[in-house]
């Protein structure tokens, strides 16, 4: 028996919209295609997806002060140039890129003002990454000369230890964000963690004292 022919065939797929309250569990390619044709359900999932992530890594790169308004600054830098993202890489890894030069450009730029120390409360309040929980520094006051400690660094230093140390990332998606070699990667952390151990030496006794 013929099966009768379907008013659709050869006609090309529907693209799948992004509609509230589905949008949590879309993949990645289905979202940005959403997010290219400005569905604004699919450009909100972006946001929720990526905010709280891109503002922590700001925030420790170049204090929270100014963590919300390059927060903003990245996402309109994301919506507007999605049409670029090849998708490569990750999605994660292209917003990280992003995140990392909006907070480098800006240190840059700050580079002559006073450095902003991160309170202890806007500290407490940073939010970790995603599955990784509470840090082993429970301590306010140790997490604040962390975080002091960490402020004191170069930029580039910054960058490379949050990433890894806090984020979580391997050195080969770390080259990526950070547009540089695998080597060079593994040696700006070295760095990093040799000048972070010089300035924690005392660390122990000041606790101790206080």
């Amino acid at each position: 028996m013929t099966k009768p022919l379907s008013m659709t065939a050869g006609m090309p797929a529907r693209e799948k919209a992004v509609t509230p309250g589905t949008s949590s569990t879309i993949d990645e390619a289905t979202l940005v295609a959403a997010c290219r044709r400005g569905e604004r359900p699919a450009m909100h999932e972006l946001y929720e997806r990526y905010r709280r992530r891109v503002f922590a890594l700001i925030a420790r790169i170049v204090g929270a002060q100014d963590a919300e308004e390059l927060t903003q600054d990245v996402f309109l830098r994301a919506f507007r140039g999605l049409e670029k993202f090849r998708g490569d890489s990750q999605l994660s890894t292209w917003m990280y890129r992003l995140a990392v030069n909006a907070a480098l450009s800006h240190a840059t730029r700050s580079q002559n003002r006073a450095r902003r120390n991160v309170s202890e409360e806007e500290l407490l309040q940073l939010p970790s990454p995603p599955g990784q929980g509470e840090p082993d520094f429970c301590d306010p006051r140790l997490r604040a000369r962390l975080n002091e400690a960490l402020g004191e660094l170069p930029a580039g230093y910054r960058a490379v230890l949050v990433l890894h140390d806090v984020e979580g990332l391997q050195h080969d998606e770390i080259a990526v964000i950070l547009g540089c070699r695998v080597g060079t990667s593994k040696s700006q952390l070295h760095k990093a963690r040799a000048q972070m151990q010089k300035k924690l030496r005392d660390l122990q006794p000041g606790l101790e004292h206080a």
